[in-house]
């Protein structure tokens, strides 16, 4: 069952004419909804983050990795948290060793 806050969220992604069935599943809250949203749109392949086990704070710094090309398989990892995250994609964005 879907609250209202996650039916909006299909709703917009329906509206944007992204592929909804990616997220429109009850595991996921409607702030990680978005996420994935916002990504589809901006023709990202989210299947990288479009996971439960990721927060939607996890979710959006591996979605700006994602835009900025840096390898985001080196932080995406649940077991993360969304500043080490950061941490980490900034420092590849900077072309660091990391």
């Amino acid at each position: 069952m879907f609250n209202k806050f996650q039916l909006k969220q299909i709703e917009l992604g329906i509206i944007a004419g992204v592929d909804v069935s990616i997220y429109a599943k009850p595991e996921f809250d409607s702030e990680q909804m978005a996420e994935i949203r916002w990504g589809l749109a901006q023709g990202l392949d989210v299947s990288i983050y479009a996971n439960p086990e990721f927060n939607d704070q996890q979710m959006e710094v591996i979605r700006w990795g994602l835009e900025s090309g840096v390898d985001v398989s080196i932080y995406a990892k649940p077991e993360f948290d969304s500043e080490y995250m950061e941490q980490i994609r900034l420092g590849l964005g900077e072309k660091n060793n990391v």
